[in-house]
């Protein structure tokens, strides 16, 4: 009896231990989540007023062109900055994060996505400010150079109009030197500015700011790295086929051998876009359409209405205004803006239903979230949903649908343009291969030949020579190098993606079994089908997490090879 009681009296300590344990771990979960809680109430309302002021100043810099407004754009930069930048602040979300009590979700997941936005800007805040200055003249460099040729100053868009239309080496030769000679305007500031980054990423413990770039943003790039040689290996001998077909069209379009063909002849400053080989003009289909109304139109259509968004937006050219396009959400509450400089082409239709696209995904994004995700899941996800769309305008199932050309008309362009479609995500293909391992290369060693590491990469990846004796910084005229730094290579993930989801669409929520091309006008399932899987979680989730809850797989290539790169 004795010894049962020793036994009884055990047991109890030990339970009462236990539970006494316990007790203390949920009480200092409690008081973890609580000071956690606590700390985002705080900094979202400062963050929020910042976000928004930086956004807006920024949208009206791009607009207007002006220094001083990009230079206030800058100012509000900085401040925004500051905060994630506030060593206070990232003390307490280290000790919280370190402790590892936040165990539920979704608030497990926004200290993850707020830890890696403050880690970033753990840096020296001076640095950050001549860092945030620095990318800002640079910026307003591109906004307001115009090329110059026999004494007229030229825009982008007119650039890009003469290298597809002239016939004339000379013309064409001439255009696309212009063209680069932005590059010796920045190119010191942006190597300046690739060392300034890199020197922050050190301070954090990163070996350079590219691998800081993917690690923070969720991404491995060992990973990276394979998905890209395995891209490569995927498109090379069917770009090469292809190549052969495009420089006999254009060799005899331009009546040289093919040897001689140049940079300036593939009818696109980077050859980042395919040249026009084919027996289609889809431009002519837009000559004398309302893009913008057809943009509007098409997206009310499937559900997703952006006539709110359009309002808001500025969308053609302007003196001294910013010659690309990009979509913002100013404040993560709805007021959501796209810049164009739209011109009635095939590739403005394009544009447009790409940066709507951005813009249908911000919109409807759960706003009952925390305001930390409500983002995208991740920036190459919202680029999918961009590039799905922005397929369209040169699909000859789109074009009928949207555009009213007859069945007989569809039925007899529907080859050419997929073909057109198909070279041009080879081509782009191709030229991510080239920019991505550029910027991957540059940040691991800025201090090596850049001109000619950028030429190797081009004459390796798009099979283009380099013109005899150059020797010019042609890589710095390429905005995205100077002012969206290690991002290039999500934009192939986004096409990965993009196709990934038009097969799972197209076959399981349109029960498309046949193959047909699919244009999804006027089927609202569709809007209610990425609101509800792709939109409404936002940032809720790790990216491929997100991905496999929407398509029942992790993100593959298979569908993109499927699409465009397999035999039909």
């Amino acid at each position: 009896m004795h010894r049962k009681n020793q036994i009884f009296k055990i047991v109890l300590f030990i339970l009462v231990i236990t539970a006494y344990n316990v007790f203390c771990q949920e009480s200092e979960k409690d008081k973890m989540k609580n000071e956690l809680t606590n700390f985002i109430k705080n900094f979202e309302a400062e963050i929020i007023p910042a976000f928004r002021n930086a956004n807006l100043a920024d949208f009206n810099a791009s607009i207007s062109g002006k220094s001083e407004d990009y230079q206030k754009a800058a100012s509000l930069e900085v401040k925004l900055t500051k905060i994630y930048s506030n060593k206070e602040y990232f003390a307490k979300l280290k000790k919280i994060k370190d402790s590892g009590l936040i165990t539920e979700e979704p608030l497990k997941r926004e200290l993850d996505v707020l830890y890696n936005s403050f880690l970033g800007a753990q840096t020296d805040e001076k640095e950050l400010e001549e860092i945030i200055k620095l990318q800002s003249e640079i910026e307003n460099k591109f906004s307001t150079f115009r090329a110059e040729v026999n004494g007229k100053k030229l825009t982008d868009n007119e650039i890009e109009d003469i290298l597809k239309s002239s016939t004339d080496t000379k013309e064409l030769k001439n255009s696309w030197l212009a063209s680069k000679k932005i590059a010796n305007v920045v190119s010191k500031d942006v190597i300046k500015l690739i060392k300034m980054r890199n020197k922050a990423a050190k301070e954090l413990g990163f070996n350079n700011f590219h691998e800081m770039s993917l690690k923070l943003s969720e991404q491995d790039p060992k990973q990276i790295e394979t998905l890209f040689d395995e891209l490569d290996n995927l498109t090379r001998n069917t770009f090469i086929a292809v190549k052969k077909d495009m420089d006999a069209f254009l060799a005899a379009r331009y009546k040289i051998p093919a040897g001689d063909l140049m940079p300036w002849h593939y009818q696109n400053r980077f050859f980042q876009e395919a040249p026009k080989i084919y027996n289609i003009d889809l431009d002519d289909y837009y000559k004398d359409k309302d893009l913008v109304e057809l943009t509007k139109k098409y997206y009310s259509g499937i559900g997703l209405p952006i006539n709110d968004l359009v309002s808001r937006s500025d969308l053609f050219e302007k003196e001294g205004k910013y010659q690309h396009a990009y979509s913002s959400d100013i404040d993560k509450f709805g007021d959501i803006r796209v810049v164009c400089n739209v011109k009635p082409n095939s590739s403005w239709m394009g544009t447009l239903l790409h940066e709507f696209g951005h813009s249908a995904y911000d919109k409807n994004i759960d706003s009952t979230l925390p305001w930390s995700l409500r983002d995208p899941a991740h920036t190459f996800t919202t680029e999918a949903i961009a590039m799905l769309f922005g397929r369209f305008s040169s699909n000859a199932q789109w074009m009928k649908d949207m555009l009213g050309i007859s069945k007989e008309e569809q039925i007899k362009i529907k080859d050419e343009s997929f073909k057109s479609l198909r070279l041009e995500q080879l081509v782009f293909s191709r030229w991510v291969q080239v920019v991505y391992r550029f910027e991957k290369s540059m940040y691991d060693n800025p201090d090596q030949d850049l001109n000619k590491l950028w030429w190797d990469l081009v004459e390796k990846y798009q099979m283009i020579k380099r013109p005899e004796n150059r020797n010019e910084p042609d890589w710095a005229s390429k905005i995205h190098i100077s002012s969206y730094p290690c991002y290039y290579h999500n934009y192939m993930l986004g096409e990965l993606l993009a196709s990934q989801l038009y097969y799972h669409i197209s076959e399981k929520i349109l029960k498309n079994t046949n193959g047909e091309l699919q244009s999804f006008a006027g089927r609202t399932e569709v809007g209610a089908y990425l609101r509800k899987n792709v939109f409404a979680p936002g940032a809720r989730y790790f990216w491929n997490d997100m991905i496999e809850k929407a398509t029942g797989e992790k993100l593959t290539p298979k569908y993109y090879a499927r699409q465009f790169v397999d035999e039909k």
